[in-house]
């Protein structure tokens, strides 16, 4: 199932709520591995909303690794701000949904 973009107001209330999480997930030195993307696919089943950190990456590979984790996860980013980045995915069953849009 593809799920709808996201309005600006959707995105704006996914900020607020990732501005209190914790990172998830850190992006290191060995990049996006096979192993990464399955731990990242397991975290947006249980949670729906994944904060990532990258460690060590300049401003162009961050914005590099932002859009292979957007077509290879399936999710999109929310927001990204410095070392961090918010992506989001809607769990297909209703009843499974975390967060609230």
């Amino acid at each position: 199932m593809e799920n709808p973009p996201l309005t600006a107001a959707q995105k704006t209330r996914l900020r607020g709520i990732g501005q209190t999480t914790e990172a998830a997930l850190k992006v290191g030195k060995a990049g996006l591995t096979p192993t990464f993307f399955r731990e990242f696919a397991r975290l947006l089943e249980a949670r729906e909303l994944v904060k990532l950190r990258f460690e060590g990456a300049d401003r162009h590979e961050r914005a590099a690794l932002i859009a292979q984790i957007e077509t290879e996860g399936a999710a999109p980013c929310v927001g990204a701000v410095g070392h961090t980045a918010l992506f989001f995915r809607r769990h297909a069953e209703p009843a499974r949904r975390v967060v609230a849009l």
